[in-house]
């Protein structure tokens, strides 16, 4: 990479694409910070979980999510190995990885003030450090003018059954149907909100990953980096 710019890659994509994992893997191998910009909003679900709210958000239960986050400071910090996420100092970071607190987090995203007071941490921390950012609106609304958009996505039932071995993976007690139900709702919200919704950024190099392994998408973006800098990705 020329000089001293700070590379900036934005990587959407739905529930289950790989995003994470790739999302690391690919900011590991630049040597720049990792910004999962979705643990934010699991953030704000689970001050909402926390709170006894439920997915059925009306307005009285949006501006409490609203208020709950002004009184409860959400903290990030990135870097090459992952994010830690605090709320009131208090690292959340395993908490906010359950089922629940993903799909209260496709709700509470949708709230315009939710965004509006996320949108800018995750602007600051890319232009302060760089690095690779991963969420659903990093190439259409956060960072549109990114050195690289990437839109990850794979078919709906590799996404599952991906899911739901990670979930196994980590000691949670879910089915593969309870998963798939969940991601199918996780879908239909984050694509027909009205606020920021799921879509290919203009410009973004589409990956299926349904039939690739992690080090086969992996490479293909460092091959995409390199394009965008020939002298030194």
């Amino acid at each position: 990479m020329p000089g001293d710019h700070k590379i900036l890659v934005a990587i959407d994509g739905p529930a289950g694409a790989g995003k994470s994992t790739i999302a690391t893997r690919l900011a590991q191998r630049l040597g720049v910070p990792y910004l999962d910009t979705g643990a934010m909003y699991r953030a704000v679900a689970l001050l909402a979980l926390r709170d006894g709210l439920s997915t059925a958000l009306d307005e009285a239960a949006s501006a409490r999510v609203v208020e709950l986050m002004e009184n409860h400071p959400i903290e990030v910090s990135s870097g090459v190995t992952g994010n830690r996420i605090e709320i009131d100092g208090d690292d959340v970071s395993f908490e906010i990885r359950t089922p629940e607190c993903a799909l209260m987090a496709s709700t509470v995203s949708a709230i315009p003030e939710v965004r509006q007071a996320l949108v800018p941490m995750q602007r600051r921390l890319g232009l302060e450090n760089g690095g690779v950012m991963e969420g659903r609106d990093i190439g259409t609304v956060v960072f549109p003018d990114a050195d690289l958009k990437i839109f990850l996505t794979a078919s709906a039932e590799e996404r599952a059954q991906r899911r739901h071995r990670d979930l196994v993976g980590s000691d949670v007690a879910t089915s593969l149907d309870d998963v798939r139900e969940q991601q199918n709702r996780r879908d239909r919200q984050d694509t027909s909100r009205s606020e920021s919704p799921l879509q290919v950024a203009p410009g973004s190099v589409v990956v299926d990953t349904t039939d690739l392994s992690l080090d086969e998408v992996v490479e293909r973006l460092m091959a995409e980096v390199a394009n965008l800098f020939p002298q030194g990705a």
